[in-house]
């Protein structure tokens, strides 16, 4: 295969195309719900001011019905994704963070303070001293006097 298509193929096989095309792909649908939800609301805010939408709506003889539908579409649509979606989104974030970061806090343990106290045990135990939570005479090669 020639270097041009090879070129072709590992851009197409990347994974940012991949996870770019999954995202709107997803994006498209969630598009769709956010749309019908506003609807929705657009309804009952018409319900509420007894008229279906305010197209036909004109200041001293300048039609910006369309404009004011456009305008509460957006409005609605920015706050459904902000309240259905960024806050719990940032809260969601926020928690992990806090937990990532108490996670983080706590001390390592180096594997040279475990040498070290390993060492320390096996230098008791030659010793005849037992180690923290044994009884005398309960690991192999102790002499007890009985």
């Amino acid at each position: 295969m020639n270097k041009t298509l090879t070129g072709f193929r590992d851009f197409l096989l990347r994974g940012n195309l991949i996870e770019l095309a999954v995202a709107v792909i997803i994006g498209t649908a969630f598009g769709a719900v956010v749309t019908s939800f506003t609807k929705i609301l657009t309804d009952l805010i018409g319900l509420i001011f007894s008229v279906p939408d305010f197209s036909g709506t004109s200041i001293g003889g300048v039609s910006v019905g369309a404009f004011i539908n456009a305008v509460l579409g957006f409005v609605l649509t920015a706050a459904v994704l902000y309240f259905g979606v960024v806050t719990p989104f940032n809260q969601l974030s926020a928690r992990l963070k806090r937990e990532q970061d108490q996670a983080e806090a706590a001390p390592a343990v180096k594997a040279e303070d475990l040498l070290t106290e390993i060492r320390d045990l096996l230098r008791d135990q030659a010793h005849g001293n037992p180690a923290p939570g044994q009884v005398p005479g309960q690991y192999p090669g102790q002499v007890t006097d009985r």
